[in-house]
């Protein structure tokens, strides 16, 4: 009797297993289908791609395509390195991204505890509001607002400059002035989606916490330090191990566009460099080896600061 009941269980389990699936999939099925897109657009556009990264090993020729161009292992990566330009432009690469990592990774927290201390409604709103809109705004439109505002000839600044006896000042063809007009722009356009993520860590700080410091006489500038900070100090080590994994990538667009011959020796990047090396001087081979090159150091950052955030205690990344 016993053995039957256990066999029919055992014959049973797989059915029950199915249905429950197949509730589950009914139930969430609207989730299924929004996370459908998004999963295409990364197996489209960035699992698939990865099957030309063999192209740094070839001598490649769009001719006769990934299987048929000759395969020469690792010479491309030593022609690489045997440019003296090459490491000009990673010199440039690290340096405007730790610049970038100084001046713009804190703005973000600074503004969400400034924001997270207004009480008045509107005004924070509007404060929002107009610290979101800038990240929607691409780097050609800031690219021409910049050059409008900080032109030596007819820019809006150094045409109040003079107007008060003050000399026209090179902002764009000085390359320190272009470097600091350069960062500061990155800190307008990204500030405010950062201050999202981290205004999102604040609402799961304990209320209670608060109430309780207060209790004890502690002042706002307490609580930020000894509440607030540390309840979203994860949210800040996750960030900025994602944005030390990228200290050797910058987008295309923002240096290409705000960039210009006089101040070429700080402008020149590893993305613009590709982009003159592979499309403009059709050499793919050497663009592939330098993409391979600059992604496998990021992939070393941002392996080594997990596991020294790991090891001092904080939840990494995985």
């Amino acid at each position: 009797m016993d053995q039957t009941n256990t066999q029919s269980k055992l014959q049973s389990l797989p059915v029950s297993v199915r249905r429950r699936k197949e509730k589950w999939f009914r139930k969430d099925f609207q989730l299924y289908l929004l996370l459908t897109l998004p999963l295409l657009y990364f197996i489209v556009f960035k699992y698939v791609p990865m099957y030309g990264a063999a192209i740094a090993f070839q001598d490649y020729s769009i001719f006769q395509g990934v299987t048929g161009s000759k395969w020469v292992g690792f010479q491309n990566f030593q022609e690489i390195f045997a440019m003296s330009q090459f490491y000009t432009v990673v010199r440039n690469t690290l340096v405007l991204n730790l610049l970038d990592l100084i001046f713009s990774f804190p703005a973000p927290i600074i503004l969400a505890l400034l924001l997270n201390e207004l009480r008045v409604v509107w005004f924070k709103k509007v404060a929002q509001t107009l610290l979101y809109l800038p990240h929607f705004i691409s780097w050609i439109i800031i690219g021409g607002l910049v050059y409008q505002m900080f032109a030596t000839k007819g820019g809006l600044v150094n045409n109040m400059l003079n107007s008060v006896g003050i000399p026209a000042i090179p902002f764009l063809t000085d390359k320190i002035k272009w470097v600091l007009v350069y960062l500061g722009t990155g800190v307008w356009q990204s500030a405010g989606w950062g201050t999202i993520i981290y205004l999102a860590a604040l609402t799961g700080i304990n209320k209670e916490l608060y109430e309780a410091v207060e209790v004890d006489g502690a002042g706002r500038w307490k609580k930020m330090w000894h509440i607030t900070l540390p309840g979203i100090r994860s949210t800040i080590v996750v960030l900025l191990i994602m944005q030390i994994g990228h200290i050797m990538t910058i987008g295309f667009e923002r240096p290409f566009v705000m960039g210009n011959s006089l101040v070429k020796d700080y402008a020149e990047v590893i993305s613009t460099y590709v982009y003159k090396v592979g499309l403009q001087s059709a050499q793919f081979s050497l663009a592939t080896a330098i993409g391979l090159f600059q992604a496998l150091i990021g992939l070393v950052f941002v392996v080594s600061a997990n596991m020294i955030a790991k090891r001092f205690g904080e939840e990494g990344l995985w």
